[in-house]
């Protein structure tokens, strides 16, 4: 029978963690959590103690474990279990075996706190100045493009469906206040095209009108880095192209901006003239003409530049399983702002990686 494990057999089993790769420990070496510890303490304010209870937890550990959500995909009863469960999880919030640590309730009330606060961005942008400050400048041009994040479909009525398009509050939702707390009155359905697969017959390849639902994350990365520099929460049926001054980055070193078709207007490219940018967005097929062969071609080397933020969305949605299960825009964009500075840091970890910053 096995005995009590001892203080040798938790390093020696700590140590083969690190010998196989463990991401988390990477990220505490390279990231000093301390820097967000201002903007943690502003946004979710405590009290002194003098009123008695149980002392809060520590605003860096609360955060670390959003993070820690938002790198894996987790529920917050989730997170509780695993941050007991996996020693890597314990060693990167710093966590003993006879260590207390949050319950499911006590993570969801912190990050409501942060939500209240409107802080994502202000962290956000800490991390940001911080990657700067380390070499990874914002260089290269940029790469804008926005992705649907799904939610749980909601199961209304076109009666229903009508009245939230207009911005009104369905009339039987009203009597009802434990419905109403369960819809989410801020998502949209939209509908997102892909490609069919070349057909065997030779024909044309069409477009698949395929229906989604939830909100959408749009960003814009450097060229050089493929970090995130600008970031905005939506519904899945803004529209892109609105959203490109917003998410701009005016601290990169090069003047291009890529993006596809959606961000192509007169408004938009008239607002890149005047800041001074060069517009590298993919232009229209002409209506009930062929794609010129001079612009399928200046398209196809725009898309070789372009295609690089799909990895950033593709890793999200995959290894990070970057899914909004929240009710309301202000929660889905505090969780989709955690899932991209989370991508940062795992960013950070490849770069740092690969070639010490220039």
């Amino acid at each position: 029978m096995a005995g009590q494990p001892g203080f040798f057999d938790l390093s020696d089993r700590l140590r083969e963690l690190s010998a196989k790769g463990d991401d988390l420990e990477r990220i505490a070496l390279l990231v000093d959590f301390a820097q967000f510890r201002p903007d943690l303490e502003r946004a979710v304010p405590r009290g002194d103690g003098s009123k008695g209870g149980r002392p809060a937890f520590d605003h860096v550990l609360m955060f670390k474990i959003l993070l820690l959500q938002a790198m894996h995909g987790l529920s917050d009863e989730r997170a509780e279990y695993l941050i007991k469960d996996r020693l890597s999880f314990m060693r990167f919030l710093g966590l003993g075996l006879a260590d207390a640590v949050p319950d499911a309730n006590t993570i969801w009330t912190y990050r409501e706190a942060l939500k209240r606060a409107g802080a994502m961005q202000a962290l956000f942008a800490r991390f940001d100045a911080t990657l700067k400050a380390a070499g990874y400048l914002a260089m290269g041009g940029q790469i804008v493009d926005a992705t649907i994040v799904a939610a749980p479909k909601q199961r209304n009525t076109e009666a229903e469906k009508a009245a939230l398009r207009d911005g009104r509050l369905p009339e039987d939702w009203a009597k009802k206040p434990a419905k109403l707390r369960q819809k989410d009155r801020d998502t949209r359905w939209t509908v997102k095209f892909s490609k069919a697969r070349p057909r065997e017959d030779g024909a044309a390849q069409v477009d698949l009108a395929v229906p989604a639902f939830g909100y959408k994350n749009h960003v814009s990365i450097d060229r050089a880095h493929g970090l995130i520099r600008g970031w905005q929460a939506t519904h899945a049926a803004a529209h892109d192209g609105a959203r490109l001054e917003a998410v701009l980055d005016a601290d990169n070193t090069a003047s291009e901006v890529w993006a596809d078709t959606a961000y192509r207007s007169e408004k938009n490219e008239a607002m890149l003239a005047a800041r001074g940018l060069v517009s590298r967005i993919h232009r229209k097929k002409p209506q009930g003409r062929p794609m010129p062969e001079r612009t399928r071609r200046a398209n196809a080397r725009k898309s070789a530049v372009r295609s690089r933020v799909e990895h950033v969305f593709a890793h999200q949605k995959g290894i990070m399983g970057l899914v909004v299960r929240t009710i309301g825009l202000a929660r889905a964009e505090v969780k989709i702002g955690l899932a991209n500075l989370a991508y940062n840091m795992k960013r950070l970890v490849w770069l740092s990686g690969k070639a010490a910053p220039a």
